[in-house]
């Protein structure tokens, strides 16, 4: 109380509750956020900064590209991260492409919490969307609400992603952002229903099928989406879609006419060659590099040096121990009866000798 009336008598021109938070709002005591504004309010884009939705929503009202990769791990986030791309997918083909199954069927919520989590200590700036695996939204709306919370909860996403084409993919959509969550929709081909396709088959060929992507895709609009993956349709179709949509629309084998482009890490370095992965890598993937060259080339030069024994050399041994100290560390090894270690230590102290005086 002797202090809250110290400060009225400093005070003594406000008499009231009211004129006292006046001042202080104005004077900026309470806040130093604008009148005008909430938490801040938009901001100029900061490069070190996440991209928001509000980001997006920019870009694609300028009729500026978007940019998203696929990533599953820490080291290919940094790499997103140094790029300066504006989203980054942890995608369940996770399960093709870093666990080795022929579909994205298997992978589990447990496992793609654990490559979101990896993600999103790498990648600072990129807006990050997380996959909801199969099995995982299907049953219930309050299921599909489940699922999206521990991606951003547990996972550390921005965001979620959820393949449609049946209306209780809709509802979910609509249910998840309802709930507060960010929601970016897939149609086209949609690899959690091979089942029902018959495999990984390019949709929207006839007239019919054209159709069902275009309102597809203004039903997730309408259900709350921010934007809509477009996988394996002919280009005029994804045209069309992104001319009847006012949210981007993200390409991946859907031509040149959307909001913005989707590939998957791996695919766009030319990371692997195996059969396996020669398999399940898409014909309309582009390789910006052929990574996977680069790294067998390596892989057969150190096994080559070890098998020679050219590796280690000095300089990859940078652990050094005095000769005074070798010779006492024999003697300690003879005095423990170990006669071949004692000379095993000597010896290659002295052929490494004259290696260490050329360093």
């Amino acid at each position: 109380m002797a202090v809250l009336t110290s400060i009225r008598k400093s005070l003594g021109f406000i008499t009231k509750r009211e004129s006292f938070s006046k001042i202080l709002l104005g004077t900026g005591c309470l806040s130093n956020v604008p009148e005008n504004t909430v938490y801040g309010g938009p901001k100029p884009q900061d490069p070190n900064q996440r991209v928001t939705l509000t980001n997006l929503r920019q870009k694609h009202k300028k009729g500026e590209p978007i940019t998203m990769v696929t990533a599953y791990d820490y080291p290919s986030a940094l790499h997103l991260d140094t790029a300066g791309i504006d989203i980054c997918l942890v995608g369940d083909s996770a399960s093709m492409v870093v666990h080795g199954h022929d579909t994205t069927l298997p992978i589990t919520l447990e496992e793609m919490l654990v490559h979101c989590r990896a993600v999103a200590r790498g990648a600072k700036n990129p807006l990050l969307v997380g996959d909801l695996p199969f099995g995982t939204y299907e049953s219930s709306t309050h299921q599909a609400v489940d699922t999206a919370v521990r991606i951003l909860k547990e996972g550390g996403m921005d965001a979620i992603k959820l393949e449609a084409g049946a209306p209780s993919r809709i509802t979910a959509a609509k249910a998840i952002v309802e709930a507060g969550i960010a929601v970016m929709g897939h149609v086209g081909l949609t690899p959690q229903a091979i089942s029902v396709l018959g495999g990984f088959r390019p949709q929207g060929r006839n007239v019919a099928g054209a159709v069902k992507v275009v309102e597809t895709a203004i039903a997730l609009q309408e259900a709350g989406c921010f934007a809509v993956v477009l996988e394996c349709v002919p280009a005029p179709v994804a045209a069309a879609a992104t001319s009847a949509l006012q949210i981007p629309t993200i390409g991946i084998g859907a031509g040149p006419f959307c909001s913005g482009q989707v590939l998957v890490y791996h695919d766009l370095l030319g990371m692997l060659r195996h059969p396996h992965h020669a398999k399940v890598t898409p014909r309309f993937c582009k390789q910006y590099a052929h990574v996977g060259d680069v790294i067998n080339k390596a892989l057969l030069g150190y096994k080559e040096e070890v098998t020679s024994g050219s590796f280690p050399s000095s300089a990859h041994s940078p652990y050094k121990i005095s000769a005074a100290d070798v010779d006492s560390f024999s003697k300690e090894l003879e005095k423990l009866g170990l006669s071949d270690a004692a000379s095993a230590a000597s010896a290659a102290a002295e052929k490494l000798k004259p290696l260490n005086n050329q360093v």
